[in-house]
């Protein structure tokens, strides 16, 4: 979500945060979060948006209640907990998220979450049918008599 006319944080009379820092946050925010920004550091962000690395992750945290680099991990967790829950292998997820190696994802994933990346899947992933789902409405519809059936019983 983007805020073009971001107020000014206030407590009582004094401005926490301007108009301009909230918004330079909330890009952060999205850039983080982003997966076509997913290599870009902490340090390549705050100097796109014309900030200081530590001034960034100072307010960062004051705002969000955790670090950028924080907030990007879970940012990647919650998509592999997507990707997991769709049924990609783990492998593939690791890959996807933005790791190198298998294991430390798995620890991460472990760590985060609460179980394991294979536990998890299992846990949540949706059975797949070979039968299509057909929606309920659709078998009434079949059940009706057809219209030529009802002239054919009147005639």
């Amino acid at each position: 979500m983007r805020f073009l006319d971001a107020p000014e944080v206030r407590y009582g009379s004094r401005v926490l945060i301007d108009a301009r820092t909230f918004r330079t946050l909330v890009t952060a925010r999205d850039l983080l979060a982003s997966e076509e920004h997913d290599a870009d550091t902490v340090r390549a962000i705050a100097e796109r948006l014309g900030e200081s690395p530590y001034q960034l992750i100072r307010r960062f945290a004051a705002v969000y209640g955790t670090t950028p680099h924080q907030f990007r991990t879970q940012a990647r967790l919650a998509r592999a907990k997507r990707l997991l829950a769709a049924g990609t292998p783990v492998t593939d997820v690791c890959m996807e998220v933005g790791f190198s190696s298998l294991g430390s994802f798995s620890a991460l994933f472990t760590r985060w979450v609460g179980s394991s990346p294979m536990r998890y899947r299992r846990a949540v992933q949706v059975p797949r049918t070979s039968m299509p789902v057909i929606p309920g409405c659709f078998g009434l519809l079949a059940a009706m008599p057809s219209r030529n059936s009802r002239e054919a019983s009147r005639a």
